[in-house]
């Protein structure tokens, strides 16, 4: 039997997990993550007919809508933005796969002024700032969340490359020195004011560990909202991960930024926390990436934190 024949039909029968959901998953430490990074930018042209193009009518009305003639050329704009090569971005315009300001574009010859508009490429937002830089940090225990500490002590400059200080980024919110997880570093400061702001209300997820066991009744208190000193909180989503009797694991998602929200939460419940890991923020989630490594937002991921702050925010709400 001819054992590379074999070798190549038993490569051909493993079953391949579906692109969209290898573009959905969070990336490995060290991994750009999105849905182009796989990709071969010369193959993102596709055959296919299963994309729908606007009628010329609808092109014609959508291209007077967005196109400015003192404008940058959009196959131009999204190459230096990272999507592509122009050639290649002029095909996924042609293609019917760009979107500006929720509009469809077919026509390559569209300008665009790219600091007064919203571009999507298959859906996923676009970043045009490409002089900003954003960074997720595995933040272990006894870290400060300062760029540096005068007292010595660990601080978040300490994880990071030259490059990155040279940016000078800056950290979005604040972990406590003993919380562990997601923490998102940037240049932008526009994005932090909206991920920190309240009206957004972006929401965060945590995994924390208490001692001895959990009742169901917990769970039920801190959905229907408690009064701390400070003022009522109520969790987003509460769940059991599971218990060995001196140990309860335990996840929330909340949107409230209080100083120590979490811990004070389970403190008020009589439940202390023994330990407190952020998993996520969004649809963001820390992964596999290891404590103490930084990587830098995938495209799909910084999509994401775009269209999270992009609606106009609600009045009122809380400091963060």
């Amino acid at each position: 039997m001819n054992s590379s024949g074999t070798d190549r039909h038993a490569d051909s029968s493993q079953r391949r997990e579906p692109r969209a959901a290898r573009a959905a998953r969070t990336p490995k430490a060290g991994q750009s993550g999105g849905p182009f990074s796989s990709e071969d930018p010369q193959r993102m042209i596709s055959t296919g007919t299963g994309r729908a193009k606007p009628r010329r009518d609808e092109a014609e009305e959508n291209f007077t809508a967005v196109h400015d003639p003192e404008g940058i050329r959009l196959q131009k704009v999204l190459a230096q933005a990272g999507v592509a090569s122009r050639r290649v971005c002029e095909a996924l315009i042609s293609e019917g796969r760009v979107a500006v300001d929720g509009k469809v574009v077919i026509e390559p010859g569209i300008r665009v002024t790219p600091d007064q508009v919203t571009i999507h490429v298959d859906g996923v937002r676009v970043s045009l700032a490409v002089e900003h830089q954003y960074v997720m940090f595995n933040k272990p225990a006894g870290v400060v969340t300062t760029m540096s500490d005068p007292q010595g002590r660990p601080s978040i400059n300490d994880f990071l490359t030259e490059d990155m200080i040279a940016a000078r980024l800056f950290h979005v919110g604040r972990l406590d020195a003993e919380t562990e997880g997601l923490l998102l570093l940037t240049n932008d400061g526009e994005l932090t004011n909206r991920l920190t702001h309240p009206s957004y209300e972006v929401p965060k997820t945590y995994v924390v560990e208490v001692a001895g066991p959990v009742t169901k009744a917990v769970g039920k208190t801190l959905r229907a909202g408690i009064e701390l000193e400070d003022g009522p909180i109520a969790v987003d989503d509460y769940r059991h991960l599971g218990s060995d009797g001196s140990r309860t694991m335990l996840q929330v998602t909340l949107h409230s930024g209080r100083n120590r929200i979490v811990r004070r939460i389970f403190d008020h419940v009589g439940h202390p926390v023994l330990r407190l890991v952020r998993t996520g923020i969004g649809e963001l989630t820390i992964g596999d990436q290891q404590q103490g490594t930084v990587r830098e937002l995938g495209r799909f991921e910084l999509g994401h934190l775009l269209d999270l702050t992009s609606s106009d925010p609600g009045a009122g709400g809380e400091p963060r």
